[in-house]
């Protein structure tokens, strides 16, 4: 029974609000008969580590669909390290970690979703998503968004920390004003985590080896054929964990 936690609404008679409000969002008589998928995007506009991860979210919706469960697409936060870094700001990097377990967390079990996919970008999106899923401890996968490509100035591949050693050398008066903004401007050069073995890349790493995404999911390029295909290949794998009853406390 691969509905075994979503019937509790789909398929019980004194829970006939619950069927009447899916039915209002769309769902078809066979949809409540299907194992339902949450997938947790913590994408938004704010920054690129995130900025992508909704369309990713897009093309694990089509996976799943196409493995004949439903798919449910909700969203969480996620706060940016790389900007807040240096500022009050980063006093919220912490604890959005559990903020965003607590929201996956409470969505997923107030509405009873059978299997979670997380679909996360930067430093603390990732340990929130795999707490919720520890928590839970229903079929899950996380999705690590992807590193980011690399920047170019005058030949001169960048990342991040270029940004950094740029303005370390504007105070000791060794850079151009041009060579300055030129750096600043295309060391980030679109979506993507940050481009180095920073925590990101290292957190989608040791989730990886823990066995909580998919093989590769730490190594595929953002905007690279390989993420979208990892992304269109969750649905095959999902219905497998739940085929299986294969949870998170099986596998750490």
């Amino acid at each position: 029974m691969l509905n075994k936690y979503s019937s509790k609404l789909t398929e019980d008679i004194n829970q006939p609000a619950s069927q009447a409000m899916m039915y209002g969002a769309g769902f078809t008589e066979e949809d409540l008969h299907k194992a339902q998928v949450g997938i947790a995007s913590s994408g938004y506009e704010g920054n690129t580590c995130n900025m992508h991860l909704n369309g990713l979210a897009d093309l694990v919706k089509q996976g799943v669909k196409e493995a004949g469960l439903k798919p449910i697409v909700f969203n969480t936060i996620g706060v940016s390290d790389g900007m807040s870094m240096g500022t009050a700001g980063m006093c919220y990097s912490l604890p959005s970690r559990d903020i965003i377990a607590d929201s996956i967390e409470a969505i997923s079990g107030a509405h009873y979703y059978d299997s979670i996919v997380s679909i996360m970008g930067c430093d603390k999106n990732m340990p929130g998503a795999i707490i919720a899923m520890g928590r839970l401890n229903r079929p899950s996968i996380m999705v690590y968004g992807g590193t980011i490509r690399s920047g170019l100035w005058k030949g001169e591949k960048l990342n991040i920390v270029s940004a950094f050693e740029a303005l370390g050398k504007k105070f000791a008066h060794n850079i151009s004003e041009e060579d300055f903004k030129g750096i600043i401007q295309n060391a980030i050069p679109g979506a993507g985590a940050c481009g180095g073995m920073y925590t990101a890349n290292t957190m989608a790493s040791t989730i990886e080896a823990m066995g909580l995404s998919l093989p590769f999911s730490s190594s595929a390029p953002a905007t690279s054929d390989k993420k979208k295909a990892e992304c269109k290949s969750v649905g095959n794998a999902i219905l497998n964990l739940l085929q299986k009853d294969i949870k998170p406390s099986d596998i750490v």
